[in-house]
């Protein structure tokens, strides 16, 4: 295959007490490990429909322990899979890029189980055609970054993450290399309780709906 680009998904293994903890107490950790498990899931759905791209996930934690272990190992035999290397988030985002290096790279996450295939084509496509793509999330970070040359994610060295403003410090970081930068839509993550109902009410058929809706406050399912 013609490999164009590379889809980078950056993910932490979903273990019980160790993923999504914000949704907990409304969730047990178990019920919040597997709305991990399903957003990771649903989001290497929508990486193998890209057509043309090397598909990596940059894993780090205990895939054994994990939530939907076995569904989870057999998703990622279609994908290379590759360890996180780093002391900081910052630095594991740098080094997944270099790791890949060889090709432009659309890196995401695991917090956007909403996000399609087309949606992840026309990143790779706006990452060809300038220098880098930036898709910022509502809650001030961002859920994807396309580089061209993957060698600009050192930017990202000296932008703290998960901040209210680390998607505007991670687009001046870019700005400050002269780097062109094409917005993608806004999307929401997943970090909460709220996040996970919103977002489940967008794909209402996916594993993440079905696993968002497993969770119950004082007895009752989450509006």
């Amino acid at each position: 295959m013609n490999e164009r680009a590379c889809v980078l998904v950056v993910a932490k293994a979903p273990v019980p007490g160790l993923a999504k903890t914000r949704l907990t107490p409304a969730a047990t950790r178990e019920q919040a490990a597997e709305v991990a498990a399903a957003s990771l899931l649903d989001t290497l759905d929508a990486v193998l429909a890209v057509p043309r791209v090397r598909r990596v996930v940059a894993m780090t934690g205990d895939l054994d322990a994990a939530a939907q272990a076995p569904e989870l190992r057999r998703m990622l035999r279609w994908f290379d899979v590759i360890p996180q290397r780093g002391d900081n988030f910052a630095e594991r985002l740098v080094n997944a890029h270099h790791d890949v290096a060889d090709l432009p790279v659309v890196q995401i996450g695991m917090d956007t189980p909403q996000v399609t295939p087309w949606l992840l084509g026309s990143a790779v496509v706006g990452t060809l055609a300038g220098d880098a793509t930036l898709g910022l999330a509502e809650d001030g970070g961002w859920w994807a970054l396309g580089l061209r040359d993957p060698v600009h994610a050192m930017a990202l060295s000296d932008v703290p993450m998960s901040q209210p403003d680390t998607g505007r410090r991670t687009l001046d970081a870019l700005h400050d290399r002269d780097l062109h930068v094409t917005p993608l839509p806004v999307l929401s993550d997943v970090d909460t309780v709220v996040d996970a109902a919103r977002v489940a009410k967008l794909v209402p058929r996916s594993r993440f709906a079905a696993a968002v809706a497993a969770i119950s406050t004082a007895g009752q399912p989450i509006p």
